[in-house]
């Protein structure tokens, strides 16, 4: 039987209520978001609570709302919240980010979102609506961080690297552009399977960086240590 929790450093994150369970993904977004100075951060699509937490950790002063459709993910967000030292930071909420209103208030904006956009789906269908865009197109995820995000906001996602062209073509349309991007490489040589991409409103030119996680089967790079070390038990 699966482990019904994973344990992190400073916090523990229980995932046997949630479709989605605590992966890569998760770990490298909330370790590669940029929060400096931000004082309010909202999480699309919390899941277990496990970026809200990592950013939590990494910002000693930001308030978060962290935020998901499901409600077996809510409820073990809440419980993971709960039980962490920044329980009093960060607020779960069972929302649709479709339904949100507001101005422009945070000044960071998160999300892990669906992104299988083919037409085969799995059974089940929690796992199907956080995998999925049917529930949340990329054109209405943007559409929603441009009208919440600060004017110097920033906005980090995490997606497959074969979906980034879309994404960044769909931001444009938002005024939302490119100002940090780096491709996840799974060992050296292979192909970038998932790309971090950060947006703000400022255009200007970017380098994009690379990143590569194994040196080979269970020894991870120096570059992915530096990022993960605070989190993982292991490095």
């Amino acid at each position: 039987m699966p482990n019904p929790y994973f344990r992190f450093k400073q916090f523990t994150v229980y995932h046997d209520k949630c479709a989605m369970k605590v992966g890569t993904d998760g770990v490298l977004l909330g370790a590669w978001t940029n929060v400096a100075s931000a004082r309010r951060i909202l999480d699309i699509g919390t899941g277990t609570g496990l970026i809200a937490l990592m950013l939590a950790q990494r910002n000693a002063h930001a308030c978060i709302d962290a935020i998901d459709i499901d409600e077996g993910a809510v409820t073990q967000a809440e419980e993971n919240c709960a039980a962490s030292l920044w329980n009093e930071r960060i607020m779960v909420k069972r929302k649709d980010i479709n339904l949100m209103e507001g101005e422009r208030e945070y000044d960071v904006i998160v999300s892990n979102p669906p992104y299988f956009i083919e037409d085969v789906k799995c059974p089940d269908g929690q796992r199907n609506t956080a995998r999925h865009t049917d529930s949340l197109t990329f054109e209405s995820l943007l559409a929603k961080v441009s009208a919440l995000l600060a004017d110097e906001g920033r906005f980090s996602v995490i997606l497959p690297s074969g979906a980034a062209s879309i994404f960044v073509g769909e931001a444009l349309r938002v005024d939302l552009y490119l100002t940090r991007q780096t491709w996840v490489h799974p060992k050296p040589g292979a192909e970038a399977k998932r790309v971090l991409m950060e947006f703000g409103r400022c255009n200007e030119p970017i380098e994009p960086a690379h990143l590569v996680i194994e040196q080979e089967r269970h020894i991870y790079t120096p570059e992915f240590t530096a990022l993960a070390k605070d989190f993982y038990l292991k490095l």
